[in-house]
């Protein structure tokens, strides 16, 4: 069983993006954000998991792009030209994740933060570090190690 991870509530704010996926909003934290860029067709990769998009070509590098609503286990989309990538970056590892549309920045501080609910289930947990609610909305905050990760071991 996965918890969410612990919220440092001494810490300063920090710059968020926020994206639509599946109807829900959702944000990550900028400084793991690369790039954003328009959506691209992927080349399907054989016999990968469903979320996996496929790759595009990031000026002469293979990128894999994760349909982030299929790894949500929200209802999937096929995408539009309104769709883009966020390129992100964990550790040594550049990933494009697809989502809606990219909305707008956040400046959030940690206390602004709440803890997922109990109810939720542990997968999801595992994907969302906290949940912001703001006067038009409920904004989950992803964690992006996490959602790069393989499902099952995220569940264990």
């Amino acid at each position: 069983m996965t918890s969410a991870p612990t919220l440092d509530l001494s810490a300063e704010p920090q710059e968020y993006i926020a994206f639509h996926v599946g109807g829900q909003s959702y944000c990550i934290d900028i400084m793991s954000v690369k790039e954003i860029r328009g959506w691209t067709p992927a080349t399907p990769l054989p016999d990968s998991p469903s979320f996996v998009q496929g790759v595009i070509n990031l000026r002469g590098a293979v990128l894999p792009v994760l349909d982030l609503a299929d790894r949500l286990g929200l209802p999937v989309k096929e995408p539009t030209a309104r769709h883009a990538i966020i390129v992100v970056q964990n550790g040594d590892q550049l990933i494009g994740l697809l989502v809606e549309a990219v909305s707008k920045i956040l400046m959030l501080s940690p206390a602004s933060i709440q803890s997922p609910p109990e109810i939720a289930a542990d997968a999801s947990r595992g994907f969302i570090k906290g949940i912001v609610a703001t006067e038009n909305e409920v904004i989950s905050v992803l964690v992006i190690k996490n959602l790069l990760a393989d499902r099952h071991a995220i569940a264990a």
